[in-house]
């Protein structure tokens, strides 16, 4: 049997991570040497969302340059993993189980959420990947229960990362230089996220439209956040996580990392 492996939440960052000298970079490029070796590699990226859950089954998934605006670098970039069908359709079946119904996506690639930080952890791309998508519309509780249908997997070789943000205000991005002192709100955002992660307490976590400083600046959408449910979930909703990583990004993007096991 494969040692278990623990679920991942991850914050990606801006494409240019790859290319940019940054603390959640350098904790990225690290990161595969602390885990034991999976066997494959599941996604759920804050930039794949559908009315029902979704799954990559390509073989040879293309590297989807889902941005514009940035160092035209970039888009040569490509992450040649293999897919995995048959993961794929363990995904299915786990979440059909669960009375999650999900589909299969023979088109889809994987977008920058999935191949930023995997390039720089798994930069061989020898690890087959799946993506998972968000169904936003769900809201927490529905990703929480997305990511336990999924815990098994964890005793299968497979390393589950939800691949979102935990803080994501981009309307106070311009002005903000990389490495700039983090803003009050994003600060105070982050460090309620990490007492309640440390403390295990899911249902904080689940209300915090509520109960979050300043959420709605932090994140004036769902879809950055919901992958740290998922993760967490995976990992055991009733467990504490850990932080792994803590770093800012031109001041209002939290690069927080946190494994669950």
């Amino acid at each position: 049997m494969s040692e278990r492996l623990p679920a991942l939440f991850i914050s990606h960052g801006a494409p240019t991570l790859v290319i940019e000298d940054h603390p959640a970079r350098h904790f990225l490029a690290g990161l595969a040497a602390t885990l034991p070796r999976p066997r494959a590699i599941l996604v759920v990226s804050a930039h794949w969302e559908t009315a029902v859950p979704a799954v990559t089954v390509s073989m040879a998934p293309q590297t989807v340059h889902d941005f514009g605006g940035f160092p035209q670098e970039l888009y040569g970039l490509r992450y040649p993993a293999p897919g995995d069908p048959a993961l794929a359709g363990r995904v299915m079946e786990l979440l059909g189980q669960s009375g999650l119904q999900a589909v299969a996506d023979y088109r889809r690639g994987l977008d920058h959420g999935a191949w930023v930080p995997l390039m720089l952890a798994w930069p061989a791309a020898d690890a087959p990947v799946v993506q998972l998508s968000l169904q936003t519309a769900r809201g927490p509780g529905h990703h929480l229960a997305l990511g336990a249908a999924l815990s098994g997997l964890r005793d299968e070789g497979v390393l589950v990362i939800g691949s979102g943000s935990a803080t994501h205000d981009l309307s106070g991005w311009h002005g903000h230089g990389l490495h700039d002192d983090p803003v009050p709100h994003a600060r105070e955002f982050a460090q309620w996220l990490a007492a309640a992660v440390a403390a295990g307490d899911a249902a904080e976590v689940l209300d915090f439209r509520r109960r979050a400083p300043h959420a709605q600046r932090n994140h004036p959408t769902d879809e950055h956040f919901l992958p740290l449910l998922v993760a967490w979930g995976a990992g055991g909703s009733a467990t504490p996580g850990r932080c792994i990583h803590a770093s800012f990004a031109h001041g209002v993007l939290a690069m927080d990392a946190y494994a669950f096991h």
